[in-house]
């Protein structure tokens, strides 16, 4: 099984409600943690936190479910079960990296000046 982390998350973030509702019907939730070279990290919440039928619910329920909307070889991982040094630390976690840094704090001032300003001058209300 080849699959972009990213691509894995999306869809298993997509299929997720489908899931859940057998796990709220216990008092629990699911949380998608993250995503690495195919296995999927959840947590298990709520009521389902701790149990000690947690194991077969996330074997059982969650990754049977997942294998056949997904992929038949798709590995789910609750990391309530795990010590936190097996939980991969670059787990793709679905979110936004940001490749632009913030302009420095002093520039950000100015430059809102320059736009409060602008917007004055539109209404009439130029300052004096």
């Amino acid at each position: 099984m080849h699959f972009l982390d990213e691509d894995l998350y999306e869809a298993v973030k997509n299929r997720l409600p489908q899931i859940e509702s057998y796990v709220a019907s216990h008092g629990g939730t699911l949380e998608l943690v993250g995503v690495k070279e195919g296995k999927v990290y959840i947590r298990l919440a709520g009521a389902c936190h701790g149990c000690s039928l947690s194991t077969m619910t996330t074997k059982a329920v969650v990754e049977r479910k997942l294998r056949e909307l997904i992929h038949p070889e798709l590995e789910v991982i609750n990391v309530d079960t795990l010590p936190t040094s097996e939980i991969p630390e670059d787990l793709y976690r679905g979110e936004t990296v940001l490749t632009e840094k913030m302009p420095p704090k002093k520039d950000r001032e100015s430059s809102s000046k320059g736009i409060a300003d602008k917007i004055a001058k539109l209404f009439g209300k130029e300052k004096s």
